[in-house]
């Protein structure tokens, strides 16, 4: 299968960097408020990449937006109306997770019912 995409994790490593020296913290300090382990830190630092609940921690705590740092060799398709709805249900501070696993079966239930094939 051919590779579609790839992750810029040097890209989100500076940019982090960035925002650490911005925040005027050391990497210690970015590790203990993010949430993630120095080690994860020093193995970005030397060119790894972090692990998905690492990078989704770091994101959250710098205010960067993983997509930025997704790269391509052609343009990005536009994501499926129901993988966005997905998206949406799951990030709901409202919706337990296994609520929002209900909602999203209904609902994809639903459009397969609903949708226009063509």
């Amino acid at each position: 299968m051919e590779k579609k995409g790839s992750f810029d994790a040097e890209g989100f490593y500076e940019s982090l960097d960035a925002e650490r020296q911005g925040r005027r913290l050391n990497w210690k300090q970015v590790a203990a408020a993010s949430g993630v382990s120095a080690s994860t830190l020093t193995r970005m630092a030397q060119g790894k990449r972090p692990d998905v609940d690492g990078l989704a921690a770091l994101a959250a705590w710098s205010g960067l937006t993983v997509d930025d740092f997704v790269r391509t060799e052609d343009e990005r398709p536009e994501p499926e109306a129901l993988a966005k709805i997905a998206t949406y249900l799951r990030s709901d501070r409202n919706l337990s997770p296994e609520a929002a696993s209900a909602l999203d079966g209904m609902i994809r239930a639903t459009y397969e019912r609903l949708r226009n094939d063509k």
